[in-house]
């Protein structure tokens, strides 16, 4: 077995070969290719240095990703992917990952290593129990059937809806200060670059298809909301499903009901887009308890998320 950095502009096949294999039903990975992780490398926020990939008899078999947020003060560095195709599991081969991971981050300067377990993956809890981490919260993914989106559920009527034009400089601009402003609170917060912004809805390769709407009550804007469609995934998978892929509402203007507006919105801009199904990632222990909300207007809990950190100093 053999460990080794992820060379950028060589080692794309067979870092794509391997997180197919191990996210291949995993509902929030799209599947692609080595020319879709080059697109990927363009992220603003792509960082390749802590990438390692796992060899055994010179087959890539695992890998891992330890990233550095490099618009993150915080000295907290993420394991964003641990990965080893089935056959090779609970053969010691994570243990070596998880170590390689935090000793990257930790002669990167991070002070605290976090990472993230998907679904029921024991063997990667077990790997972070082992080597000290603690949980410290978690996240679902949560999915709706579109055939019946039904209205009068709380939603503020006063509140008009604008659709963002991607190309309008400033609209992007507002997007990104709505965004910083929405989540300051939320857990892992810190502020998103507007070139990150930018990228997302003009660039990214995993979500062509694109509907950001503001809220505006009483001509202020207040909130947003963005509902997107993977549609790589959704070949590769066979099905018909949408994301929000963001929400968020100012503080001073939460609970009226203008969070139930811009989800309902969202999720009939993906079913006039001929998608079934509504997919979204939320933090369970949110603090605008949004979690409630999607409960309500019919979202359930498909998938869960667990998230370990550990001191490294």
């Amino acid at each position: 077995m053999k460990i080794r950095h992820f060379v950028l502009g060589k080692d794309e096949a067979d870092w794509v070969k391997v997180r197919n294999a191990v996210y291949r039903q995993h509902p929030t990975f799209v599947q692609i290719t080595a020319e879709d992780l080059r697109k990927v490398e363009k992220d603003p926020e792509f960082d390749s240095e802590g990438r390692f990939i796992v060899e055994v008899n010179n087959n890539p078999v695992g890998l891992v990703h330890a990233h550095v947020d490099k618009f993150r003060e915080e000295k907290k560095g993420f394991v964003q992917m641990l990965a080893v195709v089935p056959e090779f599991r609970g053969q010691g081969i994570e243990e070596r990952l998880a170590d390689t991971a935090m000793t990257e981050l930790q002669n990167r300067g991070m002070k605290v290593v976090q990472s993230i377990v998907e679904g029921d993956l024991q063997e990667d809890v077990r790997v972070w129990k082992k080597l000290g981490f603690r949980l410290v919260r978690r996240g679902s993914i949560m999915t709706r059937r579109l055939d019946e989106i039904k209205s009068d559920v709380g939603e503020n009527m006063e509140v008009v809806l604008e659709p963002l034009q991607k190309d309008v400089d400033e609209d992007l601009e507002l997007l990104n200060q709505l965004i910083n402003e929405s989540f300051k609170e939320h857990f892992n917060w810190r502020p998103t670059p507007l070139k990150s912004t930018v990228y997302l809805v003009r660039e990214d390769f995993s979500w062509k298809t694109q509907g950001w709407f503001f809220a505006l009550l009483e001509g202020k804007h207040v909130g947003f909301v963005g509902a997107t469609i993977g549609e790589l995934d959704n070949r590769a998978k066979n099905v018909k499903r949408g994301w929000i892929l963001s929400i968020g509402v100012l503080k001073p203007y939460r609970r009226t009901g203008i969070g139930t507006r811009l989800i309902l919105h969202g999720m009939n801009f993906l079913k006039a887009k001929g998608m079934t199904t509504a997919m979204l990632g939320v933090d369970d222990s949110n603090v605008t308890k949004a979690k409630q909300l999607y409960v309500n207007v019919g979202f359930r809990e498909v998938w869960n998320q667990s998230f370990y950190e550990k001191n490294i100093v």
